[in-house]
């Protein structure tokens, strides 16, 4: 092992490229689209050095375009997953044992590919995969993911910096061991940073991990696999699976060498997963972390004194980005009756203004959602507040799946607080609007705290401090990121930790150090330099 305390680069935030007309990153980009575009790829399952092809496959389409097949993927048996458990853990043997700095350098090269060779693909990827415009592919596939893994090395340095005291008598120390097991990562479709992040964070801190990327999400999370292994991860730190996901599950949750779990998805499927480890629990050789974040019914609440447009732009940015598939997205609003004409005929301007189509045409703010099931979801919603006498689509509210799954940003004006869609997750490009008198600024600030279950993101937008300071104590527990004069969307790793509270999940603040502490199990070294020979203590002498 090398000797030697060891300073690695000093991280800082991937700078977002514009894209502009001529620009060679746009010409890059859309070459890589366009290749990918025409050439159908296959994904197998990945457990150690193994690419295994099951025969039994899936096909990979593109939500703005679903009858073109971009490629296939493999799907996972019951053994197969029990073989990656199995490899995972005897690669463990070396990877826990390798010095940090070796993992350290892994994960900075992986950066450093994606911030150069990858960076087209990745975003091209994503962009077919998620339908994703090239803004949002950017922010996502290249710059939050350099970021995870460069300012995670440098979290994971702090954490092993951070030592007890010690004096001449005794040399405290802490060593931070990876996880007794494996870690599950469970990765969702609408963030390629996420889903190479929650293994990627978990095996920087010696952990081996057992991954499943959501269906919807495998075309892009090749790429991720492909610069791992540029990078130099070795076979059998992160197994990658596909399949049916509770028959995954259950088979990870029966070992008893599962040690956590590392999850972005629904709360529903989280609280299921809490509740098939709590019945395993005597199984298992120690207490499995279980690391999760899930829903969100995100808010934007305007004090009377709040710019009109400013307002008008938070909550269409907020709610309308990629197609609002962000558990951060505004989805319901609180706007002063006093300044509702002038913010609904901006939304209503701004609405209109959006281009909707693929994301290889740089002129379409909006692409498609993810799949048919949240189409018909969404229309589902659509059509009841076209039905009901407290509710009323003042823009949008039309929607085509003949070639993609296209729905129109929709605003929803009720006159009911609580309101269906004032409560339910829609994960989609829906936003419902109440309309409050502007003298009931203090209860409308409590009817935002109760609305919802969740507390992920949200909102506050005023020119009076007081108000702004009001806002911060009443509505500290309805949201872990909680934004002033700003959309409720858009945190930066190392700038905004991200998670929230409540149904929104276990709040382990995804890009601090926070979320790392998670993945090691501290072990305290108490060395004595002069041992007492004899058990009698002073107070014992005559």
């Amino acid at each position: 092992m090398l000797k030697g305390f060891f300073n690695v680069p000093k991280a800082v935030n991937e700078p977002v490229k514009s894209y502009a007309p001529n620009s060679p990153e746009k010409a890059a980009v859309l070459a890589a689209y366009k290749e990918m575009w025409n050439t159908q790829i296959e994904v197998p399952i990945f457990i150690g050095s193994e690419e295994i092809r099951t025969g039994n496959t899936r096909t990979m389409t593109a939500p703005h375009d679903h009858q073109h097949i971009v490629g296939t993927y493999h799907l996972a048996e019951k053994s197969h997953v029990e073989k990656a458990i199995a490899n995972a853990l005897e690669t463990k043997k070396m990877w826990a044992n390798m010095a940090w700095e070796q993992r350290a350098a892994i994960f900075l090269k992986a950066a450093e590919l994606i911030a150069g060779p990858y960076r087209a693909k990745i975003n091209a990827a994503t962009m077919i995969a998620q339908s994703k415009n090239i803004f949002q592919a950017e922010i996502d596939a290249s710059c939050e993911l350099i970021d995870f893994l460069r300012y995670n090395v440098e979290f994971m340095t702090q954490i092993y910096n951070d030592q007890p005291n010690s004096d001449s008598s005794v040399w405290n120390r802490l060593e931070y061991r990876p996880l007794e097991g494996f870690v599950y990562a469970i990765t969702p479709f609408n963030f390629t940073a996420i889903a190479a992040n929650l293994p990627a964070s978990a095996a920087m801190m010696g952990n081996v991990v057992i991954w499943k990327p959501s269906d919807s999400q495998v075309f892009s999370a090749k790429i991720i696999i492909d610069v791992f292994k540029e990078a130099g991860v070795p076979d059998g730190v992160i197994n990658v699976v596909f399949g049916d996901a509770e028959m995954i599950t259950n088979t990870v949750l029966e070992s008893r060498d599962f040690a956590g779990v590392h999850f972005t998805g629904s709360t529903h499927v989280f609280k299921d997963i809490w509740a098939k480890i709590g019945t395993n629990i005597h199984h298992y050789k120690t207490y499995p972390r279980i690391v999760g974040e899930t829903g969100g019914k995100d808010f934007v609440v305007a004090h009377p004194s709040a710019n009109v447009k400013q307002v008008a732009t938070g909550i269409a940015r907020g709610a309308f980005e990629f197609q609002g598939q962000k558990c951060s997205a505004a989805s319901r609003a609180y706007i002063p009756q006093s300044l509702w004409p002038a913010v609904k005929q901006q939304l209503i301007t701004d609405v209109k203004s959006m281009k909707m189509g693929s994301p290889e045409d740089f002129g379409n703010f909006i692409t498609a959602v993810i799949h048919e099931g949240s189409f018909n979801k969404l229309v589902s919603y659509i059509e009841q507040a076209k039905k009901d006498v407290d509710a009323e689509i003042i823009v949008g509210g039309n929607y085509d799946k003949s070639v993609g799954y296209f729905i129109e940003p929709t605003i929803i004006v009720t006159t009911n607080p609580k309101y269906t869609t004032m409560e339910t997750e829609l994960f989609g490009p829906v936003v419902t609007i109440y309309v409050y008198e502007d003298s009931d600024w203090e209860t409308t600030l409590e009817l935002v705290d109760q609305t919802s279950e969740y507390a992920l993101t949200g909102a506050v937008f005023s020119k009076d401090r007081y108000a702004i300071e009001q806002a911060t104590i009443a509505l500290q527990n309805a949201a872990g990121n909680f934004y002033v004069n700003d959309k409720p969307t858009g945190a930066v790793v190392g700038m905004q930790p991200f998670g929230g509270a409540r149904a929104s999940g276990t709040n382990d603040k995804a890009g601090s150090a926070l979320n790392l502490l998670r993945w090691a199990s501290p072990r305290t070294i108490k060395e004595t330099f002069i041992t007492p020979e004899d058990y009698r203590y002073p107070f014992l002498g005559e």
